[in-house]
């Protein structure tokens, strides 16, 4: 039998989506038919979701800590005007808490066949790739008692980089770099040197730097000078085992680890020598090989981004064999691991030989301030136990460092903020010693 009425009026409004209809309607429209009819014209002249037309633009990429600009053109191709509410959905991590809600909705209107540009602003928690979720419209009549709703996919994706705070430090260490460059020379050649110029004799100088053919040839003896030599090979070798993921305040290990490696990067490239990259646990995890000096850093900054720690344990051999085969010349190793006891003694200390035995090899770890504040802890029987604890992981740093040391290595244990320039540091000491 047909309906006829209020009966067929309240049909045709429960065959309509669910959630079209303002909550504060739905309670009376089975007394009030003038009303359900307004709404259900309300509805059907709402502009249809499913033809609007969306093109996305803007970053592509931002680093950790700063804001990204995401724009969003909707385009209105029917013939009705467009009055919605939009929803740009991101991963949770795209924003600072609490700001997602502002960020990501707008309230728009858009003529027939015209089109609106929105803006989104990201800010990104975590490094890595934020990929656009969905759009979701909600395409409202012209009395706004109803709306039609549906969603978009309007793919997008925004790399987090890494926040390279350490590059503060960086116009100091070239400070001393030039330094290091134009004034200090040394008489004696090391294996890291290579011949500057000759100069006249002082008392005090080494008679091994004299140059025999020189001096025959004028009135005064003549001895060599010798600078730290430039084009010299650097791989950095990120550990990305379960060691990595351990957290120091806020910081990941591997986080403070991937800063002192953009550092050392920048430094080194400026200095004229040839930077590669290994990330490395159970099988290579990232990895930038000959790259021109200018590429070098971009290139690094790209490849760590959406590096993470992995939950295994490093296998220390396929770690030694991936190093010694990106190095096949002299090279500096700069391995950038933990100095826990355990993961040195049975898994570094084994194959560190093949390592030192053709390269110049430093290790660089991030240490805990908590624990030197542990040590120094007193005044309570739990303040004494902590003090216990923290003594013996330092003693157990120590002697693990000792003996890295013991076979060659030059060992770097700074706390996060430091670790960075300690490595530039370090570097610039094995330069001006002629061990690079």
């Amino acid at each position: 039998m047909a309906l006829t009425g209020r009966t067929a009026l309240l049909a045709a409004l429960g065959s309509l989506p669910v959630g079209i209809l303002e909550p504060s309607w739905a309670g009376i429209l089975a007394v009030n038919a003038p009303l359900s009819v307004a709404i259900l014209c309300d509805y059907a002249m709402a502009t249809p979701v499913r033809k609007l037309q969306f093109t996305r633009s803007g970053d592509t990429s931002v680093r950790l800590g700063d804001s990204a600009e995401v724009q969003l053109t909707i385009t209105n191709p029917s013939a009705r005007r467009l009055r919605a509410r939009l929803r740009d959905a991101w991963p949770p991590s795209s924003w600072l808490p609490g700001t997602e809600q502002a960020s990501s909705r707008h309230t728009l209107t858009i003529p027939a066949g015209e089109r609106r540009r929105i803006s989104t602003t990201l800010r990104p928690t975590r490094r890595g790739d934020r990929q656009a979720a969905r759009v979701t419209v909600r395409s409202y009549g012209p009395l706004g008692l109803a709306a039609r709703q549906g969603n978009h996919e309007v793919p997008w994706t925004v790399r987090v980089l890494p926040p390279f705070t350490s590059r503060k430090h960086l116009p100091s260490r070239l400070a001393r770099l030039r330094e290091l460059d134009g004034r200090t020379s040394v008489l004696i050649r090391g294996e890291g040197t290579e011949f500057d110029s000759l100069r006249e004799y002082v008392p005090g100088d080494d008679t091994r730097s004299i140059d025999w053919r020189a001096t025959a040839r004028q009135t005064t003896v003549a001895v060599r000078t010798w600078r730290p030599e430039r084009d010299r090979h650097i791989l950095i070798v990120l550990d990305t085992g379960r060691t990595s993921a351990g957290r120091v305040g806020n910081v990941p290990r591997l986080d403070a680890s991937m800063d002192a490696a953009l550092l050392l990067t920048a430094l080194a490239t400026r200095a004229g020598d040839r930077v590669d990259l290994l990330a490395y646990d159970r099988r290579t995890r990232a990895q930038v090989q000959r790259r021109a000096a200018g590429e070098v850093l971009p290139a690094m900054v790209n490849a760590l981004a959406p590096l993470e720690p992995e939950l295994v344990e490093t296998d220390a051999r396929g770690l030694s064999a991936a190093a010694l085969k990106h190095a096949p010349q002299r090279s500096l190793i700069v391995l950038l691991t933990s100095l826990d006891a355990a993961p040195i003694e049975e898994g570094l200390l084994p194959v560190l030989p093949q390592l030192t035995q053709r390269h110049t090899v430093l290790v660089a770890a991030v240490a805990d301030p908590h624990i030197e504040e542990m040590a120094r802890a007193r005044g309570s029987l739990d303040a004494v136990y902590d003090a216990a604890a923290g003594t013996q992981t330092g003693i157990q740093r120590r002697r693990t460092a000792e003996q890295l040391q013991r076979h060659g290595v030059t060992v770097v244990d700074a706390t996060p903020e430091n670790l960075a320039p300690a490595l530039a540091d370090a570097y610039l000491a094995l330069k001006a010693a002629g061990r690079l």
